[in-house]
Protein backbone atom coordinates (compact mmCIF):
# COMPACT_ATOMS: atom_id res chain seq x y z
CA UNK A 1 0.00 0.00 0.00
CA UNK A 2 0.95 3.65 -0.32
CA UNK A 3 0.46 5.19 3.10
CA UNK A 4 0.60 8.80 4.30
CA UNK A 5 1.87 9.17 7.86
CA UNK A 6 1.40 12.58 9.42
CA UNK A 7 3.70 13.33 12.34
CA UNK A 8 6.36 10.99 10.98
CA UNK A 9 9.16 12.82 12.81
CA UNK A 10 7.29 12.23 16.05
CA UNK A 11 7.75 9.37 18.48
CA UNK A 12 4.97 7.04 17.36
CA UNK A 13 5.10 8.21 13.74
CA UNK A 14 8.79 7.30 13.46
CA UNK A 15 8.24 3.74 14.67
CA UNK A 16 5.10 3.15 12.60
CA UNK A 17 6.84 4.40 9.45
CA UNK A 18 9.78 2.05 10.03
CA UNK A 19 7.48 -0.92 10.64
CA UNK A 20 5.49 -0.30 7.46
CA UNK A 21 8.62 0.27 5.38
CA UNK A 22 10.22 -2.90 6.72
CA UNK A 23 7.24 -4.92 5.54
CA UNK A 24 7.30 -3.36 2.07
CA UNK A 25 4.74 -0.56 2.08
CA UNK A 26 5.45 2.78 0.40
CA UNK A 27 5.36 5.65 2.88
CA UNK A 28 5.16 9.42 2.53
CA UNK A 29 5.82 11.17 5.84
CA UNK A 30 4.94 14.73 6.72
CA UNK A 31 5.70 16.74 9.85
CA UNK A 32 6.11 20.43 10.68
CA UNK A 33 8.98 19.66 13.11
CA UNK A 34 7.72 22.25 15.61
CA UNK A 35 9.73 23.19 18.67
CA UNK A 36 7.30 21.97 21.35
CA UNK A 37 10.23 19.78 22.40
CA UNK A 38 13.84 19.40 21.22
CA UNK A 39 13.83 19.40 17.41
CA UNK A 40 17.22 17.65 17.41
CA UNK A 41 15.48 14.49 18.57
CA UNK A 42 12.97 14.77 15.72
CA UNK A 43 15.80 15.17 13.23
CA UNK A 44 17.60 12.22 14.83
CA UNK A 45 14.56 10.03 14.20
CA UNK A 46 14.41 11.11 10.57
CA UNK A 47 18.15 10.54 10.17
CA UNK A 48 17.69 7.03 11.58
CA UNK A 49 15.17 6.46 8.78
CA UNK A 50 17.67 7.64 6.15
CA UNK A 51 16.59 11.28 5.86
CA UNK A 52 19.35 13.62 7.12
CA UNK A 53 18.55 17.09 8.41
CA UNK A 54 20.32 18.90 5.58
CA UNK A 55 17.93 17.36 3.02
CA UNK A 56 14.82 18.73 4.76
CA UNK A 57 13.08 21.96 3.82
CA UNK A 58 9.54 23.28 3.73
CA UNK A 59 7.35 21.70 1.03
CA UNK A 60 10.30 19.86 -0.55
CA UNK A 61 10.58 16.10 -0.91
CA UNK A 62 13.49 14.44 0.89
CA UNK A 63 14.11 10.83 -0.11
CA UNK A 64 15.42 8.21 2.27
CA UNK A 65 18.83 6.65 1.60
CA UNK A 66 17.83 3.67 3.75
CA UNK A 67 14.32 2.94 2.50
CA UNK A 68 13.65 3.31 -1.25
CA UNK A 69 9.93 3.50 -0.52
CA UNK A 70 10.14 6.45 1.91
CA UNK A 71 10.11 10.18 1.37
CA UNK A 72 9.51 13.04 3.78
CA UNK A 73 8.04 16.53 3.35
CA UNK A 74 8.07 19.27 5.96
CA UNK A 75 4.62 20.84 6.03
CA UNK A 76 1.68 21.82 8.24
CA UNK A 77 -1.69 20.09 8.23
CA UNK A 78 -3.18 23.56 8.55
CA UNK A 79 -1.76 24.38 5.09
CA UNK A 80 -4.84 23.32 3.17
CA UNK A 81 -3.55 24.08 -0.33
CA UNK A 82 -0.33 22.10 0.15
CA UNK A 83 -2.22 19.16 1.63
CA UNK A 84 -4.70 19.08 -1.25
CA UNK A 85 -1.85 19.12 -3.78
CA UNK A 86 -0.08 16.30 -1.93
CA UNK A 87 -3.15 14.06 -1.99
CA UNK A 88 -3.82 14.75 -5.66
CA UNK A 89 -0.24 13.89 -6.56
CA UNK A 90 0.38 10.80 -4.41
CA UNK A 91 -2.94 8.87 -4.61
CA UNK A 92 -2.69 7.33 -1.14
CA UNK A 93 -4.43 4.10 -0.19
CA UNK A 94 -4.38 4.70 3.57
CA UNK A 95 -3.79 7.71 5.83
CA UNK A 96 -2.37 7.41 9.36
CA UNK A 97 -2.76 10.66 11.30
CA UNK A 98 -0.24 10.80 14.15
CA UNK A 99 0.36 14.55 13.92
CA UNK A 100 -0.98 16.68 16.75
CA UNK A 101 -0.03 19.34 19.21
CA UNK A 102 0.76 17.05 22.12
CA UNK A 103 0.84 17.58 25.87
CA UNK A 104 -1.90 17.89 28.48
CA UNK A 105 -0.45 20.70 30.58
CA UNK A 106 0.76 22.80 27.62
CA UNK A 107 -2.83 22.90 26.35
CA UNK A 108 -3.75 24.93 29.43
CA UNK A 109 -1.04 27.48 28.63
CA UNK A 110 -1.46 27.64 24.86
CA UNK A 111 -4.95 26.49 23.87
CA UNK A 112 -5.06 28.04 20.41
CA UNK A 113 -2.16 25.86 19.22
CA UNK A 114 -4.31 22.80 19.92
CA UNK A 115 -7.32 24.07 18.02
CA UNK A 116 -5.14 24.97 15.05
CA UNK A 117 -3.25 21.68 14.83
CA UNK A 118 -5.68 19.14 16.26
CA UNK A 119 -8.97 20.51 14.96
CA UNK A 120 -8.26 22.62 11.86
CA UNK A 121 -5.51 20.25 10.73
CA UNK A 122 -7.77 17.23 11.24
CA UNK A 123 -10.69 18.65 9.26
CA UNK A 124 -8.31 19.45 6.40
CA UNK A 125 -7.18 15.84 6.47
CA UNK A 126 -10.75 14.51 6.53
CA UNK A 127 -11.66 16.64 3.53
CA UNK A 128 -8.65 15.34 1.59
CA UNK A 129 -9.57 11.75 2.51
CA UNK A 130 -13.15 12.04 1.32
CA UNK A 131 -12.18 13.84 -1.91
CA UNK A 132 -9.50 11.28 -2.82
CA UNK A 133 -11.23 7.96 -2.15
CA UNK A 134 -8.99 6.97 0.75
CA UNK A 135 -9.61 3.36 1.77
CA UNK A 136 -8.98 3.86 5.49
CA UNK A 137 -8.08 6.66 7.89
CA UNK A 138 -6.39 5.61 11.14
CA UNK A 139 -5.82 8.41 13.64
CA UNK A 140 -4.38 8.88 17.11
CA UNK A 141 -6.80 9.69 19.88
CA UNK A 142 -5.77 9.56 23.54
CA UNK A 143 -6.56 8.01 26.90
CA UNK A 144 -6.99 11.62 28.03
CA UNK A 145 -10.52 11.58 26.61
CA UNK A 146 -11.64 9.55 29.64
CA UNK A 147 -11.21 12.68 31.78
CA UNK A 148 -13.23 12.51 35.00
CA UNK A 149 -14.38 8.92 34.43
CA UNK A 150 -14.06 6.89 37.62
CA UNK A 151 -15.02 3.41 36.40
CA UNK A 152 -11.90 1.40 35.63
CA UNK A 153 -10.61 -0.09 33.49
CA UNK A 154 -11.54 2.54 30.88
CA UNK A 155 -13.67 1.00 28.15
CA UNK A 156 -14.39 2.41 24.70
CA UNK A 157 -18.03 1.65 25.53
CA UNK A 158 -17.93 4.30 28.29
CA UNK A 159 -19.11 7.87 27.83
CA UNK A 160 -16.23 10.36 27.45
CA UNK A 161 -18.09 13.63 27.87
CA UNK A 162 -16.05 15.14 30.72
CA UNK A 163 -12.50 15.96 29.56
CA UNK A 164 -10.24 17.88 31.94
CA UNK A 165 -7.86 19.44 29.40
CA UNK A 166 -8.26 21.11 26.04
CA UNK A 167 -5.91 18.50 24.60
CA UNK A 168 -8.40 15.80 25.59
CA UNK A 169 -11.29 17.84 24.20
CA UNK A 170 -9.58 18.16 20.81
CA UNK A 171 -9.01 14.40 20.71
CA UNK A 172 -12.66 13.74 21.51
CA UNK A 173 -13.58 16.18 18.74
CA UNK A 174 -11.47 14.15 16.31
CA UNK A 175 -13.49 11.04 17.11
CA UNK A 176 -16.77 12.91 16.54
CA UNK A 177 -15.54 14.46 13.29
CA UNK A 178 -14.29 11.10 12.03
CA UNK A 179 -17.66 9.50 12.72
CA UNK A 180 -19.45 12.23 10.82
CA UNK A 181 -17.29 11.66 7.75
CA UNK A 182 -17.60 7.89 7.99
CA UNK A 183 -21.38 8.30 8.12
CA UNK A 184 -21.68 10.89 5.36
CA UNK A 185 -19.06 9.61 2.93
CA UNK A 186 -18.84 5.92 3.85
CA UNK A 187 -15.08 5.73 4.21
CA UNK A 188 -13.63 3.73 7.14
CA UNK A 189 -12.07 5.54 10.08
CA UNK A 190 -10.38 4.03 13.14
CA UNK A 191 -9.44 6.01 16.25
CA UNK A 192 -6.77 4.71 18.62
CA UNK A 193 -6.68 5.86 22.23
CA UNK A 194 -3.03 5.63 23.25
CA UNK A 195 -2.16 5.03 26.91
CA UNK A 196 1.10 6.65 28.16
CA UNK A 197 3.51 5.58 25.43
CA UNK A 198 7.19 5.23 26.42
CA UNK A 199 10.44 3.88 25.01
CA UNK A 200 13.69 4.78 23.21
CA UNK A 201 13.59 8.04 21.21
CA UNK A 202 10.48 9.03 23.15
CA UNK A 203 9.18 12.50 23.98
CA UNK A 204 11.36 14.53 26.38
CA UNK A 205 8.28 16.12 27.97
CA UNK A 206 7.02 12.77 29.29
CA UNK A 207 7.50 11.88 32.96
CA UNK A 208 9.83 8.91 32.49
CA UNK A 209 12.16 11.00 30.31
CA UNK A 210 12.13 13.91 32.75
CA UNK A 211 12.76 11.52 35.66
CA UNK A 212 15.78 9.89 34.01
CA UNK A 213 17.27 13.26 33.07
CA UNK A 214 16.82 14.73 36.56
CA UNK A 215 18.06 11.63 38.39
CA UNK A 216 21.28 11.50 36.37
CA UNK A 217 21.85 15.22 36.96
CA UNK A 218 21.28 14.82 40.69
CA UNK A 219 18.19 17.03 40.59
CA UNK A 220 14.92 16.26 42.39
CA UNK A 221 12.07 14.77 40.39
CA UNK A 222 8.55 16.15 40.72
CA UNK A 223 6.16 13.53 42.09
CA UNK A 224 2.62 14.81 41.71
CA UNK A 225 -0.42 13.88 43.81
CA UNK A 226 2.04 12.68 46.47
CA UNK A 227 2.81 9.67 44.25
CA UNK A 228 -0.75 8.36 44.50
CA UNK A 229 -1.18 7.86 40.75
CA UNK A 230 -1.32 4.88 38.41
CA UNK A 231 -0.54 4.83 34.72
CA UNK A 232 -1.05 2.21 32.04
CA UNK A 233 2.47 2.59 30.63
CA UNK A 234 2.64 1.10 27.12
CA UNK A 235 5.91 0.33 25.36
CA UNK A 236 6.35 1.78 21.88
CA UNK A 237 6.67 -1.62 20.12
CA UNK A 238 3.28 -2.65 21.52
CA UNK A 239 1.72 0.62 20.35
CA UNK A 240 3.25 0.14 16.91
CA UNK A 241 1.80 -3.37 16.75
CA UNK A 242 -1.63 -1.97 17.50
CA UNK A 243 -1.42 0.78 14.89
CA UNK A 244 -0.41 -1.67 12.16
CA UNK A 245 -3.13 -4.13 13.17
CA UNK A 246 -5.66 -1.30 12.95
CA UNK A 247 -4.38 -0.27 9.50
CA UNK A 248 -4.89 -3.82 8.25
CA UNK A 249 -8.38 -4.20 9.73
CA UNK A 250 -10.61 -1.34 8.56
CA UNK A 251 -14.09 -1.29 10.08
CA UNK A 252 -17.08 -2.23 7.95
CA UNK A 253 -20.48 -0.58 7.89
CA UNK A 254 -23.09 -2.42 9.95
CA UNK A 255 -26.60 -1.91 8.53
CA UNK A 256 -28.04 -3.95 11.43
CA UNK A 257 -26.48 -1.75 14.12
CA UNK A 258 -28.81 -1.50 17.12
CA UNK A 259 -29.05 2.14 18.20
CA UNK A 260 -31.15 1.21 21.22
CA UNK A 261 -28.09 -0.60 22.56
CA UNK A 262 -25.60 1.81 21.03
CA UNK A 263 -21.91 1.75 21.98
CA UNK A 264 -19.81 4.91 21.54
CA UNK A 265 -16.95 2.96 19.95
CA UNK A 266 -18.89 1.66 16.93
CA UNK A 267 -21.71 2.63 14.59
CA UNK A 268 -23.75 1.73 11.55
CA UNK A 269 -21.05 3.66 9.67
CA UNK A 270 -17.60 2.13 8.99
CA UNK A 271 -16.24 3.63 12.20
CA UNK A 272 -14.37 2.20 15.19
CA UNK A 273 -12.45 3.33 18.27
CA UNK A 274 -9.98 1.11 20.16
CA UNK A 275 -7.85 1.39 23.28
CA UNK A 276 -4.13 0.72 22.84
CA UNK A 277 -2.63 0.17 26.28
CA UNK A 278 -0.88 -2.42 28.39
CA UNK A 279 -3.85 -3.33 30.63
CA UNK A 280 -1.51 -3.30 33.66
CA UNK A 281 -1.44 0.10 35.41
CA UNK A 282 1.63 0.73 37.57
CA UNK A 283 1.87 2.88 40.69
CA UNK A 284 3.96 5.99 40.04
CA UNK A 285 6.35 5.28 42.93
CA UNK A 286 6.87 1.73 41.67
CA UNK A 287 7.57 3.13 38.20
CA UNK A 288 10.18 5.47 39.68
CA UNK A 289 11.81 2.53 41.46
CA UNK A 290 12.16 0.70 38.12
CA UNK A 291 13.87 3.78 36.61
CA UNK A 292 16.16 4.07 39.65
CA UNK A 293 17.11 0.41 39.31
CA UNK A 294 17.85 0.71 35.59
CA UNK A 295 19.96 3.83 36.14
CA UNK A 296 21.63 2.56 39.30
CA UNK A 297 20.90 5.88 41.01
CA UNK A 298 18.39 6.77 43.71
CA UNK A 299 16.06 9.67 42.94
CA UNK A 300 15.62 12.79 45.03
CA UNK A 301 11.86 13.37 45.21
CA UNK A 302 9.88 16.59 45.43
CA UNK A 303 6.40 15.58 46.57
CA UNK A 304 3.70 17.84 45.11
CA UNK A 305 -0.12 18.05 44.87
CA UNK A 306 -2.07 17.10 41.74
CA UNK A 307 -1.61 19.30 38.67
CA UNK A 308 -4.53 20.89 36.82
CA UNK A 309 -5.65 18.74 33.88
CA UNK A 310 -4.18 15.55 35.30
CA UNK A 311 -5.98 12.38 36.42
CA UNK A 312 -5.20 9.83 39.13
CA UNK A 313 -5.52 6.63 37.09
CA UNK A 314 -5.35 5.46 33.50
CA UNK A 315 -6.20 1.83 32.81
CA UNK A 316 -7.11 0.41 29.40
CA UNK A 317 -9.82 -2.19 28.92
CA UNK A 318 -8.45 -4.14 25.96
CA UNK A 319 -11.18 -6.76 25.52
CA UNK A 320 -12.50 -5.31 22.26
CA UNK A 321 -9.00 -4.56 20.90
CA UNK A 322 -7.87 -8.11 21.59
CA UNK A 323 -11.02 -9.68 20.16
CA UNK A 324 -11.14 -7.51 17.02
CA UNK A 325 -7.46 -6.96 16.23
CA UNK A 326 -5.72 -9.86 18.05
CA UNK A 327 -3.71 -7.21 19.89
CA UNK A 328 -1.22 -8.63 22.39
CA UNK A 329 0.92 -6.12 24.34
CA UNK A 330 3.73 -8.08 25.98
CA UNK A 331 6.52 -5.71 27.10
CA UNK A 332 7.00 -5.46 30.86
CA UNK A 333 7.88 -2.17 32.56
CA UNK A 334 11.27 -3.57 33.59
CA UNK A 335 12.13 -4.58 30.03
CA UNK A 336 10.78 -1.40 28.44
CA UNK A 337 12.46 0.99 30.87
CA UNK A 338 15.69 -0.99 30.53
CA UNK A 339 15.65 -0.43 26.77
CA UNK A 340 14.84 3.25 27.22
CA UNK A 341 17.69 3.78 29.70
CA UNK A 342 20.18 1.99 27.40
CA UNK A 343 19.16 4.30 24.56
CA UNK A 344 19.16 7.39 26.75
CA UNK A 345 22.69 6.82 28.01
CA UNK A 346 23.94 6.17 24.50
CA UNK A 347 22.15 9.14 22.92
CA UNK A 348 23.24 11.63 25.57
CA UNK A 349 26.63 9.98 26.22
CA UNK A 350 25.83 9.46 29.87
CA UNK A 351 26.81 6.58 32.14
Amino acid sequence: MKILITGSAGFVGFYVAKRLLDRGDTVVGIDNINDYYDVNLKYARLTEAGIPQQSIDWHREAKSSKYPGYKFIRMNLEDDAELIALFEKEKFDVVVNLAAQAGVRYSIENPKAYVSSNVVGFINLLECCRNNTIKHLVYASSSSVYGLNKKIPFSTDDSVDHPVSLYAATKKSNELMAHTYSHLYKFPTTGLRFFTVYGPMGRPDMAYFLFADAILKGKPIKVFNHGDMRRDFTYIDDITDGVVLAIDNPPAANPDYDYEAAKPSSSSAPYKVYNLGNNQPVQLLEFIEVIESALGVEAKKEILPMQPGDVEVTYADLDDTIASLKYNPSTTIKTGIGKFVDWYKDYYNKS
